[in-house]
């Protein structure tokens, strides 16, 4: 089965308290985990997102489609980035379990609806 594995927070603001130390150890666990999951085949898809303060919110006002530039979700409750892969659900929450391990910042496994 495809699980999406979505990344919350690590961007702009929500790093400006953080050490170096803790960043390069963000950095690395994430392209060690990426080059790993590349490796093994389970990776259908992934893409890092730019800072939320770059997207437009399309929302529903006056009854019609209103694209505004705001109001944005909090950095940290922000999708940064996401993992798309072929595995079990256990191994989908394994996976995230040991990035939220050093990076502190939530993530979300979701199964992919069957598309047949």
């Amino acid at each position: 089965m495809k699980y999406m594995i979505m990344m919350f927070g690590g961007l702009g603001a929500s790093l400006a308290d953080r050490d170096p130390e803790w960043i390069t150890r963000m950095q690395t666990t994430m392209m060690t985990m990426d080059r790993e999951l590349r490796e093994s085949g389970e990776v259908v898809d992934s893409k890092h997102l730019m800072d939320p303060t770059q997207a437009t919110t399309v929302g529903f006002t006056g009854g019609a489609p209103t694209p505004t530039d705001g109001p944005f979700a909090e950095i940290k409750e922000s999708l940064a980035g996401y993992w798309i892969v072929e595995t079990t659900k256990e191994r989908a929450i394994a996976i995230a379990s040991q990035v939220v391990a050093v990076t502190e910042f939530p993530m979300e496994v979701r199964g992919i609806m069957d598309e047949s």
